[in-house]
């Protein structure tokens, strides 16, 4: 077998992230909801202000999954926290160990930039995503639940037009 290379990732493998957040959002029943571009992904990961980072795996020079994460804050701890908001490994690639590396190499950039904890998201029905986090050590959140304002609601609440 093909050894595993975890990589970070440039502005040329821009379109092959692009792919696997379309493949993601497909697994995800969620494919209608993508509105990112090639060029969106170009300037939000790698542009000169941003705070993303992506990670490429690959197998033999064929790129098979990505993560792209980023830094938060926690003020109870006093230290940065990595924060994972997507990984995606294609299907064909799922039994070899690929995603379980993208998260130790996750776990370990944020080890060496002293983070105080690695955290992420996973919906509901993923089964087989959550046990696999169960059986590395992850707990659930318990007692907090996500909030997000998105779009049109994002927009007038800004301008004060939400009470």
């Amino acid at each position: 077998m093909k050894q595993i290379i975890i990589r970070d990732a440039t502005i040329l493998d821009s379109p092959i992230i692009y792919e696997f957040i379309k493949d993601l959002a497909r697994y995800e029943k969620a494919e209608h909801e993508v509105i990112a571009t090639v060029s969106d992904i170009e300037e939000s990961i790698f542009g000169v202000n941003s705070s993303v980072k992506g990670l490429i795996c690959e197998q033999g020079n064929i790129a098979i999954g990505f993560a792209v994460y980023f830094y938060n804050y926690s003020t109870w701890l006093g230290k940065n926290g990595l924060y994972l908001e997507d990984l995606y490994v294609s299907p064909e690639y799922r039994s070899i160990g690929a995603g379980k590396q993208l998260l130790q190499h996750l776990a370990g950039i944020a080890v060496n930039n002293n983070c105080g904890r690695f955290e992420w998201s996973v919906l509901d029905w993923n089964e087989p995503a959550i046990n696999f986090y169960k059986s590395i050590g992850a707990i659930e959140k318990s007692e907090w639940l996500g909030y997000q304002l998105v779009g049109d609601a994002l927009k007038e609440f800004s301008k004060g037009k939400i009470d």
